[in-house]
């Protein structure tokens, strides 16, 4: 399982509805993409990292190591508006008013990605997926993302024990040997899923599947009071930032 799935399982906002953590932090990514980047998307980030290190109770430690992959995006997004192709200064030369760009730009993007794992590090996917069906989605589509999801932690798996298996007889020593046990790590992960994929198809033909997986979903009830205090403190954001935004500009 990976870090961010066993963090969401282990949350403690785990028994409450999807529908409560998704007004908080999607409300949040909203905001940080609707806002003026300064000062609202500033005050969406510090509020999501306020939510996520209080009341969500995720680790720092946890919640960095998954926030790097898209902080990395963004910043590498921004680099690219401190420079400009073309124009009577050279073929590459710094952007009129750049770096304020830029950092728009970042405070943005990153303000809306600590949104989205707020609601990631506090909602497992066999949670949501299951109740999208009441939402509209076809159930074709849900049964596809629940197999593909659960099926991808056993193909991480071996994928594991595979390369575990290669370093322990010296397959890793060198870089001619490192790139053969790749390819064979790649060889044997495809067999490995089409020979998963088969015995699954065998499996649910013999249980009688009739187009529809049935799973047990977790009960829970959508709490007026969480669904009302993530309005408040959205439209608390808003408030202050229009307060804010003609003094700090």
């Amino acid at each position: 399982m990976l870090p961010i799935d066993a963090a969401a399982h282990s949350s403690r906002w785990r028994r409450r509805h999807p529908v409560d953590k998704a007004v908080l932090g999607l409300g949040l990514t909203v905001l940080a993409i609707s806002l003026p980047p300064w000062p609202g998307a500033a005050l969406v980030l510090a509020t999501a990292l306020v939510v996520l290190l209080g009341p969500a109770g995720v680790p720092g430690r946890k919640l960095w190591r998954a926030y790097r992959v898209p902080l990395g995006f963004c910043v590498t997004g921004a680099a690219t508006l401190l420079v400009q192709v073309g124009g009577p200064e050279g073929f590459v030369s710094l952007a009129d008013d750049g770096a304020m760009r830029a950092g728009e730009l970042l405070l943005r993007t990153s303000a809306a990605s600590l949104g989205v794992l707020l609601f990631a590090f506090t909602t497992p996917m066999s949670d949501l997926l299951p109740r999208l069906v009441k939402a509209g989605v076809p159930a074709a589509v849900v049964d596809v993302a629940l197999v593909t999801y659960r099926m991808s932690f056993l193909l991480l798996d071996s994928m594991r024990r595979i390369r575990d298996a290669q370093g322990a007889r010296l397959g890793h020593t060198t870089r001619a040997a490192s790139w053969r046990s790749l390819g064979g790590l790649g060889a044997t992960a495809f067999v490995r899923a089409f020979d998963r994929a088969t015995r699954l198809q065998a499996g649910l033909a013999g249980r009688g599947y009739d187009g529809t997986l049935r799973v047990l979903v977790p009960e829970a009830r959508v709490s007026v009071r969480f669904t009302a205090a993530s309005c408040a403190l959205l439209v608390a954001l808003v408030t202050l930032t229009l307060v804010l935004e003609g003094p700090l500009s």
